[in-house]
């Protein structure tokens, strides 16, 4: 109870019973305690997980134990209790069918809630939602009430008709009850006319409750049905009653339910705290990184480590610079997660000690005559006798309360019989000897909590590897005491005091220097790492849009092959119905569509019908008719429309240097068509047709094969039209004959 109080270990359980959903839960979490072993805290951290990822609720659930009680003394319930117990395990069955498919503990904890299928099944049976007894609970009551109900409806018209035979003895005209029995208001004065038996009168006086005599009969026959009702009833309660107290399934459900409440609340505590599942350990390693105070409201985060080299930590420093909290913080996070609860920090990897000893606070007994002193001595009585190396020890102000020389001297020894046993421990004090004992003793570890001397402010950041300055004289002199008094203390303290406060202070300066260091370096690389992000997110963005890009292209120009395609194998078709003529028009057509577009020339000047032009992709032609901006060419057999812009003149040749301008420029005097479809030759014969007239090259040889002979007539009936063509005619059979044309070429110009 002393560890739980010295922790505030309290304030934790009220916060969880403040949302605990049922009184039993309520109750159990008032009085939580630590686990007994790792592998039940273990359990009870899964199941708190659980319930922070499948929120369930617990409402409807009421405290069964009192009427649970009640039933086992043999004691009668009355029917608002039974159905309140029977709404409460109802809840509680579909609780434990909700939970039957959520996680391993969950379910394993739902499992404990039985059925309690025959108490609920007669409690609907025989009673309904207010909680009355059913007239079908026993073949008895439900006769008792068939004939309750006409002997009522009797005595009322009974006593209806007397009021209309005495109209002026009646003082309001209605039917009450008087003593369980039916009564009528009758004036005093007229008490005479209507004989029977007074029951009561109102408060003037004036008015009597009658029971008529010819009535009496009918109501004494009506309270024995009563009494006969009421006892069947109280027999039904019984039953009932009984049945609550012989569940043998009650007990085990209790437990579950007060199980599921508890995991639930600390589930809504970790939520509303912003605590974390701390990882369970057995090897001594205590660890928090940003480890907080979780009952201190805006707390600074401090990291701690205790292991197998760092044992203790020896914190110094100043007063109300946060030691004590930094005690409080650990101990409480080990409390908690040997609860099975979560912790106040970003990470947590905690051991599970045997035991916690905690000395914090003036613990001095008037009564048993202890001083402050004496009674830290008790305690750390307690710790040598019963420490092991599994044990935690947080001590403060050790080795306060009595002389500075003995009390270190003191102090150092107990330290040594700690690091002897193993114990891990956070332990405070003021006296400069710990530090340097710390300084040299391995397992032993000084820190210290900073303090802002500027702003005479502590920080409650906790700095490990460097002893703290009690920043008593800085702190005066930065207050204003008088200069006199100040250099009169300095003197007191001596050079080797002095000394030693000017090397902490020198040592603070470097550590605080190298600390602004580290973080500005941490900043830039930080700093880096966002700007390399970034850098990788765009690369990612612009190699998804180049993907994206390309995918499209792809699926254009497949798109754009296959309308190719399509359209080639409609003008294959037409030509065979229609002529070559026709179907190489719409090839050229097609040509120019999916051909890439060159970039527009200016229009060349003095261009006029009988021009000879080169159309780009097409070949030459002559010009026959000008149309504005467009011009339309003979190419061989086919009429073009050409813009302007697009044709260039092709320049007549000088006849001085003719021979030598056709050497130069001469194509080969034969064109082999073989392989080649009829579309394709004819639009190969165009170009080299007007490649062989440009270069004067005449005769020309087209070399088809002799085939089917398709290709060659195809070829026969383009050269009819073209108006290059002067004539043509078979190779001789020992050039070819049949599968070779000769084509004479006109002169151009």
């Amino acid at each position: 109870m002393e560890l739980l109080e010295s922790l505030d270990f309290h304030r934790v359980r009220e916060a969880l019973a403040e949302r605990a959903s049922t009184l039993v839960g309520r109750e159990a979490l008032l009085s939580l305690e630590p686990k007994e072993g790792l592998e039940e805290a273990l359990a009870q951290q899964a199941a708190v997980a659980e319930a922070l990822a499948y929120p369930y609720r617990m409402g409807g659930i009421s405290d069964l134990r009192p009427a649970l009680e009640a039933a086992r003394k043999g004691l009668r319930l009355e029917g608002v209790q039974l159905r309140e117990a029977a709404a409460s395990l109802e809840a509680a069955v579909a609780l434990k069918h909700e939970l039957l498919a959520v996680g391993e503990h969950l379910s394993r904890i739902a499992q404990g809630i039985g059925e309690h299928a025959y108490f609920l099944r007669r409690v609907g049976e025989c009673l309904d939602e207010a909680g009355e007894v059913r007239d079908e609970a026993t073949p008895r009551l439900r006769e008792i009430r068939r004939r309750v109900n006409p002997l009522r409806e009797q005595i009322q018209q009974r006593l209806m008709a007397l009021m209309d035979r005495y109209p002026e003895a009646v003082q309001e005209r209605f039917i009450t009850q008087r003593r369980e029995r039916y009564v009528i208001p009758v004036k005093a004065s007229f008490q005479h006319r209507i004989p029977g038996i007074v029951l009561d009168q109102s408060d003037s006086g004036l008015t009597l409750y009658l029971e008529p005599a010819s009535v009496v009969p009918l109501n004494n026959q009506l309270a024995g049905l009563r009494l006969e009702e009421e006892a069947e009833v109280g027999r039904v309660l019984f039953e009932l009653s009984a049945l609550l107290a012989q569940d043998a399934e009650i007990d085990s459900t209790l437990r579950a339910l007060e199980a599921l409440d508890v995991a639930r609340a600390a589930a809504l505590l970790a939520e509303d705290w912003g605590l974390i599942r701390p990882r369970l350990n057995a090897e001594g390693r205590y660890w928090l990184r940003g480890g907080r105070h979780p009952l201190i409201e805006n707390p600074v985060s401090n990291d701690l480590e205790l292991d197998s080299k760092r044992r203790i930590l020896l914190l110094t420093g100043p007063n109300m610079g946060g030691k004590t909290a930094l005690l409080k913080t650990l101990g409480l996070a080990v409390l908690m997660a040997r609860c099975g609860l979560y912790v106040a920090a970003q990470e947590a990897d905690l051991a599970f000690p045997d035991r916690i000893f905690v000395d914090i606070g003036d613990r001095q007994s008037i009564q048993e005559n202890l001083s402050t002193f004496a009674a830290h001595l008790v305690r750390l009585k307690a710790v040598l006798d019963s420490a092991s190396e599994r044990s935690l020890v947080l001590i403060d102000e050790l080795g306060s309360g009595t002389d500075p020389e003995e009390g270190a001297a003191l102090a150092q020894a107990i330290l040594e019989a700690f690091l002897a046993r193993g114990v891990r421990g956070l332990i405070t004090t003021h006296l400069s000897p710990l530090k340097a004992f710390a300084q040299d003793t391995p397992g032993l570890v000084n820190a210290s909590m900073h303090f802002d001397l500027v702003h005479l402010r502590p920080t409650y950041r906790l700095v490990v590897g460097a002893p703290g300055r009690s920043y008593a004289l800085s702190v005066a002199r930065r207050l204003g005491l008088p200069e006199a008094v100040m250099a009169r203390a300095e003197a007191l303290l001596g050079s080797e005091g002095g000394r030693l406060e000017r090397l902490l202070a020198l040592l603070e300066q470097e550590r605080e220097a190298l600390r602004q260091a580290r973080e500005a370096a941490q900043a830039e690389r930080l700093s880096a790492e966002e700007k390399a992000q970034a850098l990788s997110r765009r690369l990612a963005e612009l190699e998804a849009e180049r993907e994206r890009l390309l995918e499209e292209a792809r699926a254009k120009a497949l798109r754009l092959v296959k309308e190719a395609q399509e359209r080639i194998q409609g003008v294959r078709e037409r030509a065979k119905a229609q002529g070559q003529g026709r179907a190489l028009q719409e090839l050229l057509a097609l040509r120019d569509r999916y051909r890439p577009k060159d970039t527009p020339a200016v229009a060349p000047p003095a261009l006029q019908v009988g021009s000879r032009v080169v159309v780009p992709a097409y070949g030459s032609g002559r010009i026959v008719e000008l149309r504005g901006e467009e011009a339309l060419v003979q190419l061989g057999a086919v009429r073009l429309a050409v813009p302007l812009a697009s044709l260039r003149p092709v320049a007549p040749p000088e006849p001085e240097r003719r021979s030598s301008s056709l050497r130069k420029a001469q194509v080969a005097p034969e064109l082999d068509l073989r392989g080649l479809t009829v579309e394709e030759a004819l639009l190969a014969v165009d170009d080299y047709l007007d490649e062989a007239q440009a270069t004067a090259t005449n005769p020309v040889r087209l070399l088809h094969g002799k085939g089917t002979g398709a290709l060659r007539n195809a070829l026969r009936e383009f050269l009819r039209r073209d108006r290059r063509v002067e004539q043509y005619h078979d190779a001789m059979p020992y050039e070819g004959g049949h599968g070779v044309t000769v084509v004479h070429l006109r002169r151009s110009g």
